[in-house]
């Protein structure tokens, strides 16, 4: 345990020295993601948490932080601690891989482990739900115009069909685009399929099917086509509204925009293997530096809310896409060894194993973030973003 606590101080002290160095501002954006993060995880631990009191687990500690403990108080069998090192939150539970406790996890049936390993995934999978709503009903700006075709490649999927110059982006497959940045995605989530986009073209609405491809050459999007906005300021910037949304239609929005950025996250994946997108990998630094932009390019605090609302929806999503995955430490991981039980009918692997297998997950994350992080301050220290 000293030795994971001085690895995650290490990672801390990196954060810190890169935001005091490199801007001034950049020690608040440090700040502010620490907060996010130590959030997102609360509640990831919470989802644990809950699921364990409910099927009569033994919770040891539910702690905010890490240790070395600064408070705590006693409430029933558990302990809430606060701890000194502010990157997150962890619920101990009796006996996670050993079975002999009566009244530990590995003790539990198996449907009631899955459960609990799962939960906090599931509530990083719905937290943005809620948090992509209150963006929406959190007074901010909107960009107004419909997007208009402004070039062509003349052998891409949208010029074959028919797609002209000037034709203004209406809807895409059904979908209303109102703005470029909607049609842009719209057109993001049906890659590898025909859409059918509706055009306004001479004052008649046309409906015209293109196909978006996975892997268009650099530069030429899905369909071949550049666009922009029909009316702009005298600066070249989008005219934009003010908008605040009830929530009867927020949180349907909720849904949809969670359902949406799962799908895009499916197709970036799926682009890799192509020759249009390449990974591209952000640490704790990175993150940080996003954040502050964020709230560097906004007018006020308050019109900032909204925009950090919805990059904490997709950094829930993250949190529980990587927790899925069937890596040693992670949630995932621990699923795995249950799968492999149930495949085993029931022959359980050797707890002592598996703490090793899940000790030296722990090491190599790290050594992973550390060398992430890395490469986030020699980017910042090049002027770069991830935001550009």
């Amino acid at each position: 345990m000293k030795i994971q606590n001085t690895f995650t101080t290490l990672i801390i002290a990196l954060i810190i020295v890169a935001a005091l160095i490199f801007a001034r501002s950049a020690f608040n954006s440090a700040i502010l993601f620490l907060l996010i993060i130590v959030a997102l995880v609360m509640a990831h631990e919470a989802g644990h948490f809950f699921s364990a009191k409910l099927f009569g687990i033994y919770v040891h500690e539910f702690g905010l932080g890490f240790p070395p403990r600064i408070a705590s108080i006693k409430k029933g069998e558990t302990e809430y601690t606060i701890n000194a090192i502010p990157l997150g939150g962890f619920v101990k539970l009796e006996g996670e891989e050993n079975p002999e406790h009566p009244r530990s996890l590995a003790a539990k049936p198996k449907w009631q482990r899955f459960i609990v390993l799962f939960s906090g995934i599931a509530v990083n999978f719905l937290l943005p739900v809620f948090l992509f709503a209150l963006a929406l009903t959190w007074p901010h700006e909107v960009p107004i115009g419909r997007a208009v075709v402004t070039s062509l490649i003349p052998d891409g999927p949208a010029a074959i069909a028919g797609i002209k110059v000037n034709d203004q982006i209406f809807s895409i497959d059904g979908r209303d685009a109102k703005n470029l940045p909607e049609a842009s995605r719209l057109i993001r989530l049906k890659v590898g399929e025909t859409v059918n986009v509706t055009v306004r073209r001479d004052g008649n609405l046309i409906n015209i099917p293109v196909y978006a491809r996975w892997s268009p050459p650099e530069g030429q999007g899905p369909t071949g086509i550049s666009i922009g906005y029909s009316v702009v300021a005298p600066d070249g910037r989008p005219f934009t509204e003010k908008e605040s949304l009830p929530p009867w239609k927020s949180i349907p929005m909720g849904f949809q925009q969670t359902w949406d950025t799962l799908i895009l996250v499916r197709n970036e994946i799926a682009s890799w293997g192509g020759q249009s997108s390449t990974p591209q990998f952000a640490g704790p630094v990175g993150i940080g530096q996003t954040v502050g932009e964020i709230v560097e390019i906004q007018e006020s605090p308050i019109e900032a809310v909204s925009p950090l609302l919805e990059i904490t929806a997709l950094l829930s999503i993250n949190l529980a896409i990587i927790n899925l995955l069937p890596l040693p430490m992670l949630d995932g991981g621990r699923i795995f060894f249950l799968l492999l039980e149930v495949i085993r009918r029931g022959k359980r692997i050797n707890p002592e194993k598996e703490a090793i297998v899940h000790t030296i997950g722990f090491f190599v994350f790290i050594a992973l973030a550390l060398i992430i992080t890395f490469f986030d301050i020699a980017r910042i220290t090049s002027g770069e973003s991830l935001l550009r």
